[in-house]
């Protein structure tokens, strides 16, 4: 056998692997997905204990992986790490709060907006520039999450707060270095929407029970 012929079996069982895997993360990740939302509706299961459990199992794969030497660990400071930890827990948490409160469709629509908003944080905070076309594909990315959201059958006011902090914190996540000042302008502005949403919902609570009051 050539090198060539070798080197060409070589490349195609690579990017075979790399396919496999890329598969197999995509089903995975769907079928996480449809189990977690079928044990909310059916179970009520608890969210927090539903993330740690997340956490619990992310852990272990990771610890698999180092023993089997396809990565090694580095050590860094905390310091270095607290608020992308952080923000890292908050893409978790939301996420699952988000599935739990909306339907399937306005779960995966909402995790698309997490493309704009990344546009919108470089743009606005590290000044890097998009073509034209880029910022033209977000118009009918946010029109369609937009859209589906308000007409979903299950529309409500906490599930898009949960979904739209879901978008946040990973966007931040995403995004990874963030300075002591901003991770408290995040905490901040985190704090600003619960509040609202809390306020908001009891409000509408208040509103319901005065009209069954009525004579």
């Amino acid at each position: 056998m050539s090198s060539a012929m070798a080197t060409r079996l070589s490349d195609l069982f690579g990017n075979s692997r790399i396919i496999a895997g890329l598969l197999v993360n995509l089903l995975s990740s769907i079928c996480i997905v449809f189990i977690n939302k079928w044990i909310y509706v059916h179970y009520g299961f608890p969210n927090m204990t539903m993330t740690l459990i997340h956490f619990v199992v992310t852990w272990l794969g990771l610890f698999m992986c180092q023993k089997m030497d396809i990565f090694s660990p580095k050590s860094l400071r905390p310091s270095k790490i607290i608020l992308l930890a952080l923000s890292f827990c908050g893409f978790v948490v939301f996420t699952n709060l988000s599935l739990q409160s909306n339907t399937i469709g306005t779960y995966q629509l909402a995790k698309v907006m997490t493309t704009p908003v990344i546009i919108v944080i470089q743009t606005l905070h590290y000044r890097k520039t998009f073509s034209t076309k880029i910022k033209l594909t977000l118009v009918p990315i946010t029109l369609g999450v937009i859209l589906n959201s308000y007409y979903d059958v299950k529309f409500n006011l906490l599930g898009m707060s949960f979904a739209t902090l879901g978008v946040f914190v990973t966007s931040l996540y995403q995004v990874d270095p963030l300075s002591l000042n901003q991770g408290l302008g995040i905490l901040c502005t985190l704090s600003g929407i619960l509040a609202y949403t809390h306020f908001k919902l009891a409000e509408q609570e208040e509103g319901k029970s005065r009209l069954t009051q009525r004579p």
